[in-house]
């Protein structure tokens, strides 16, 4: 259970381009959404909320048991809808809430105590997230697998779709030992903000570096908020882009002795 006091709101859109209505299809007899819905119900939590712009999904939600807040269709991103619900239901700034990604639906709930906690030790910092090592070339060089570089304290230093830290002009050395490619950490798309944080990043317009990489978190830090990052103390499954992906997550589910 966690230490640290904090909310959890799930951004659930129903349009995606490489794979429309993907939260409400069926894994393990399930919506991926109520997936994601029951592991934040199992974290430390006091209160999860979806929160959409569709009310196909706001009727599944509400099926399986969920309280669900219908957002503004105009919403750019997560970080937006969960604000909106933060005015919605009048959280104070100094809050935390974790923002749940509605397509991950093998994200374990001790993940959503861990960010929330790694924010609510560090008072400095508005921003925490998750990632983990990467144990493949291919995803290295992957521009889907986003990655980032932090500083000594766990600060994060810059998040990137291109390869960092860069092994162009390494000598070959820690390179070797990875199989060509240097240590490196795979960003987890998993936020707890400050709430008053939060609102001041939803109400700021995208910035350059933001735009060059399509990364939304690189808004946060060219506004000069701290974002803390940490290694994830538990594996996570796939997040669903794609119908092929429900498979995958299927296999993980069988590998990973997972209840569904």
């Amino acid at each position: 259970m966690s230490l640290a006091k904090f909310r959890v709101v799930i951004p659930a859109r129903y349009a995606a381009s490489r794979f429309p209505g993907k939260l409400l299809a069926d894994l393990a007899g399930r919506p991926v959404l109520e997936h994601v819905w029951r592991q934040a119900r199992q974290s430390g939590a006091l209160e999860v909320v979806v929160a959409t712009d569709d009310e196909r999904i706001m009727a599944a939600a509400r099926g399986f048991g969920a309280e669900a807040v219908l957002t503004s269709a105009q919403h750019r991103s997560g970080t937006e809808r969960a604000a909106e619900v933060a005015d919605l239901r009048d959280w104070p700034d100094e809050d935390l809430v974790v923002n749940c990604q509605g397509d991950a639906p093998l994200l374990p709930a001790a993940s959503i105590d861990q960010v929330a906690e790694l924010l609510a030790a560090h008072a400095g910092a508005a921003i925490a997230t998750l990632c983990t090592r990467i144990a493949r070339a291919e995803d290295y060089r992957s521009p889907h697998v986003v990655k980032v570089v932090s500083d000594a304290e766990g600060r994060a230093l810059y998040f990137s779709r291109a390869p960092i830290p860069a092994a162009g002009h390494m000598g070959g050395l820690p390179a070797a030992e990875q199989g060509g490619f240097p240590v490196s950490a795979r960003h987890i798309g998993l936020y707890a903000y400050r709430i008053g944080a939060l609102r001041t990043l939803a109400a700021s317009p995208p910035c350059y570096i933001e735009q060059c990489e399509n990364l939304e978190q690189l808004r946060a830090m060219w506004m000069g908020l701290e974002i803390r990052v940490a290694q994830a103390r538990e594996p996570h499954g796939p997040d669903i882009d794609t119908p092929e992906d429900l498979q995958r997550a299927l296999e993980f589910m069988a590998v990973a002795g997972k209840a569904v």
